[in-house]
């Protein structure tokens, strides 16, 4: 268990110790993957940008994903989404809706300034855990369509059986807890308050 986000972010720094004379990439997703990867960009000497990805909820169960939308427009279904009858026009307007979002989120976050090259860095990505994968994946898939050098997966904790695709499509997964008893990420925190939109900005200025 790790006591915060702070302690989590400073662990991982150790972890990835060999990438602070590479100039790294650090993106994080909003909103608790930001605080984690601010700390993380300073402690490698990296650029800290935000990797804009939503979730898409299933019909009356929004926490259970059936995909994600990326800032490009991207939709990366879910492994399980076939087994489901979920109307195509759910799926579309669900995206429209999280594009408008992601939108929104854009302006606020990074309002002076568009969001940093990736070709030919080496990026690790960032979030605060992993249950599904599902954001991750997304955010994975779009990342190989800018041509990075290298993609790092920077995570303090998530299930096993959720990190054996995210490995297949990232070329390194740094993941401090693989617990088998995993039911919410911040089970595995002391201290895990939501974080607002303010506190992002503050951090990405």
């Amino acid at each position: 268990m790790f006591q915060n986000r702070k302690a989590a972010a400073l662990a991982l720094a150790k972890a990835l110790h060999a990438y602070q004379s590479k100039s790294p990439l650090v993106l994080g997703i909003p909103r608790g993957g930001i605080v984690i990867a601010k700390i993380l960009s300073d402690q490698l000497k990296g650029d800290l940008d935000v990797i804009l990805i939503r979730k898409i909820g299933a019909p009356g169960n929004p926490e259970f994903a059936i995909g994600a939308v990326t800032e490009s427009g991207r939709f990366w279904a879910a492994e399980h989404l076939q087994k489901f009858r979920i109307p195509a026009r759910y799926v579309k307007d669900e995206v429209q809706k999280e594009l408008a979002i992601i939108c929104q989120r854009r302006l606020a976050y990074t309002p002076i300034r568009p969001s940093l090259p990736i070709e030919e860095r080496t990026v690790i990505i960032v979030d605060d855990g992993i249950a599904t994968g599902s954001t991750m994946k997304a955010a994975l898939e779009e990342l190989r369509t800018h041509h990075p050098q290298k993609i790092i997966v920077a995570i303090p904790v998530a299930p096993s059986d959720s990190l054996i695709s995210i490995r297949v499509l990232a070329d390194e997964v740094v993941c401090l807890l693989e617990p088998i008893d995993f039911y919410a990420v911040g089970q595995f925190y002391q201290d895990f308050p939501q974080v607002s939109d303010k506190e992002v900005i503050a951090l990405l200025k």
